[in-house]
């Protein structure tokens, strides 16, 4: 027998405003490692490795000051 949960949000104003602004960062950060990997992969023949990309972040966060409003965890 399988069990599921469903589970619906109910932010509000304020708070729809964070989830789109994370959503947002999370989405570009998606969007830019793939890039670079493919990128990578098409020069190199080698991908990039998990550890590599999360290094980037922090230097993406002083070039891209609007990175700073997602949460760290995202």
């Amino acid at each position: 027998m399988y069990k599921a949960y469903k589970f619906r949000l109910k932010p509000n104003t304020e708070q729809e405003i964070a989830l789109a602004k994370s959503f947002g960062c999370c989405r570009w950060f998606w969007n830019y490692s793939l890039n670079l990997c493919q990128e990578t992969y098409k020069t190199t023949g080698k991908g990039l490795t998990r550890n590599y990309i999360q290094g980037l972040l922090p230097s993406l966060k002083k070039s891209y000051d609007w990175l700073t409003d997602a949460y760290s965890q995202c």
